[in-house]
């Protein structure tokens, strides 16, 4: 049996950001999504480590398999590589294979601009990302597709990198900055794209209905923001099971005394289909930890456009 492959290209060329967040929000609202999504897997091999993120999503399966080798970085390589495969939801036959870091990309920041779709303001207009990385750029494209964007602050530790981060936001058509953490106090939405495990800012300056994206990690000892901002906003997370298990974000301001039930207003879920709105005169945070849901909503919305082309 031949599997197609999809490989990166093709799949930024297939999931516009409106098809990766048309797709997302259509799962949730319907309730097929988050479905089946037990927790990722980790096991320890001699150049690293491999992740292992399985789902079911209505009658879609997928899994998605990761490589993390550290060294790679030396010899020019990426250091997270990896594939996702479609199964055919009735027989389980596998359908095709996708490349997994440009998966992760759009359904990361799509999951993220969906959020400020639903809790930013409507009149949100600036966006203030932190990190330099592949998702940082990725969180310009799909916030702009959900609020249209005036202006772009780039925050970073290398003052090169942010400049080259800087000039791709403006080859995009977007006005760009160089800025600094104190910025987001201008801003209406922030991206914390980043490998922090400390607070990236003083929650104490945003805006009063400022938007916070944090999808940094899915580590318990790591987070982004601080614990005045999940004590103070309209907090909504990926999925409740995850977020007590994985985000270090919701897990380490609970341990701060923020009691639970204020750490999580709602889910994601809940958000889309209504059941959760944002609060009038206080910030908004999604925290989202990346399960293998939104891989496999995305993967097949992919595979149906590869299978439309096909047939003309």
């Amino acid at each position: 049996m031949e599997l197609p492959f999809i490989d990166g290209p093709q799949l930024e060329q297939m999931l516009s950001w409106a098809v990766v967040i048309d797709s997302l929000e259509a799962a949730l609202a319907s309730g097929a999504a988050p479905g089946n999504t037990p927790p990722r897997s980790f096991t320890s091999v001699g150049s690293g480590q491999l992740i292992l993120m399985p789902g079911e999503v209505g009658a879609d399966v997928g899994v998605k398999v990761v490589s993390v080798a550290p060294g790679n970085s030396a010899r020019g390589l990426a250091r997270i590589q990896g594939v996702h495969i479609v199964f055919d939801g009735d027989t389980l036959r596998p359908r095709a294979l996708l490349e997994a870091a440009t998966l992760t990309l759009r359904r990361t920041a799509g999951l993220s601009a969906l959020a400020v779709k639903h809790l930013a303001p409507d009149a949100a207009d600036s966006l203030l990302v932190f990190g330099t990385g592949p998702q940082a750029l990725a969180h310009v494209g799909a916030i702009n597709e959900v609020r249209p964007l005036r202006e772009v602050v780039v925050v970073g530790r290398r003052a090169a990198v942010v400049a080259d981060v800087v000039g791709q936001v403006e080859a995009l058509g977007l006005r760009a900055r160089a800025g600094t953490p104190a910025d987001v106090a201008g801003v209406d939405v922030v991206a914390c794209c980043t490998s922090a495990v400390a607070p990236l800012f003083d929650s104490g300056l945003l805006r009063p209905e400022a938007c916070v994206t944090a999808i940094g990690s899915h580590d318990p000892a790591a987070r982004e923001v601080d614990s005045a901002l999940v004590a103070s906003a309209t907090v909504v997370v990926e999925t409740r099971q995850s977020a007590l298990s994985q985000a270090g974000d919701i897990l380490l301001a609970v341990a701060d005394g923020v009691p639970e039930a204020v750490a999580i207003t709602g889910d994601l879920a809940e958000l889309v289909r209504g059941a959760v709105r944002p609060a009038s005169g206080r910030p908004r945070l999604f925290k989202g930890v990346g399960e293998a849901w939104s891989d496999v909503v995305v993967a097949a919305a992919a595979v149906e456009r590869m299978l439309r082309s096909e047939t003309g």
